[in-house]
């Protein structure tokens, strides 16, 4: 480990320079966001296919006939109901993805993630400029699918509104934040793909994006429930069709704590890598 690396452990658990973390977490996020806006188009339209598949398959297909014999928890339609759930996975997977290949491809690849390390800013600014980033790309394919939910539904407010983009935001931290992690430990682009196939798509159906978790047995609710997905999930739907004495506030709390939590879990990571 490097003198710079050693200076870094030993301001982990001291005192945080907020000001010089906020400085340095826009420098990391400023070198993130040239490489982001030549490539704009293609991450806005990554994360939109699979929604748009499990949109005309589970919404319009099995959608009408389930539309036939039940009413859903929330919304006008089955269609309706599993929107927003659209919107948190598209958001979660490119958060995740994007973020883990990003710092995979530095790592393995180009090579030139040392001399990220040997920058001189604090670990933790290294961790939110990353996450910074994920957040961006999270969004920018998120609102892509909100487009695509307005053009279904006609309900632009629904989708556009102060509470539905906090929620879409902690989202998109906190599965950016799980995307540092395990870009910063995989040793191969093989064991992302584990971590998504164990982590991302299992979360992709049990986190409430397809059904109402509150109609679960109680087992099964609290499996869902650990789920950081779940949350968004409820949340959007109901911030998108529900008033707002009904909206589940708990979820943001949650979200958030979750997204600090990993937030010092990634500095620690930062503080002790060594490639």
């Amino acid at each position: 480990m490097n003198s710079w690396q050693s200076l870094q452990k030993n301001q982990f658990m001291g005192n945080l320079p907020l000001r010089a973390i906020f400085e340095d977490t826009l420098t990391i996020f400023w070198g993130e966001w040239l490489d982001l806006r030549a490539r704009m188009a293609q991450i806005a339209s990554t994360g939109l296919i699979s929604p748009l598949i499990y949109v005309l398959a589970f919404g319009l297909g099995l959608g009408n006939t389930i539309d036939r014999v039940s009413t859903p928890a929330v919304g006008d339609s089955y269609l309706e109901f599993i929107l927003p759930g659209m919107v948190a996975l598209s958001s979660m997977t490119i958060s995740f993805g994007g973020t883990t290949f990003s710092i995979c491809g530095d790592r393995l690849f180009s090579k030139t993630f040392d001399e990220l390390l040997l920058l001189p800013v604090h670990p933790l600014a290294l961790h939110l400029g990353k996450v910074l980033a994920g957040i961006v790309r999270g969004l920018m394919t998120a609102f892509s699918v909100i487009v695509v939910a307005i053009l279904f539904t006609g309900k632009v407010f629904s989708f556009i509104n102060p509470l539905f983009i906090l929620v879409l935001i902690l989202n998109c931290a906190v599965f950016a934040g799980i995307g540092v992690i395990i870009g910063l430990r995989v040793k191969s682009l093989e064991s992302v793909g584990l971590y998504n196939n164990f982590l991302i798509v299992p979360m992709s159906f049990l986190g409430g994006t397809f059904f109402s978790p509150e109609s679960l047995p109680m087992a099964l609710k609290v499996i869902v429930y650990l789920l950081p997905l779940t949350y968004t999930t409820t949340a959007l739907r109901s911030a998108a069709y529900e008033p707002i004495n009904l909206f589940p506030w708990y979820s943001i709390p949650i979200l958030l704590i979750i997204a600090i939590a990993l937030s010092f879990v990634g500095a620690y990571q930062f503080s002790h890598q060594q490639e």
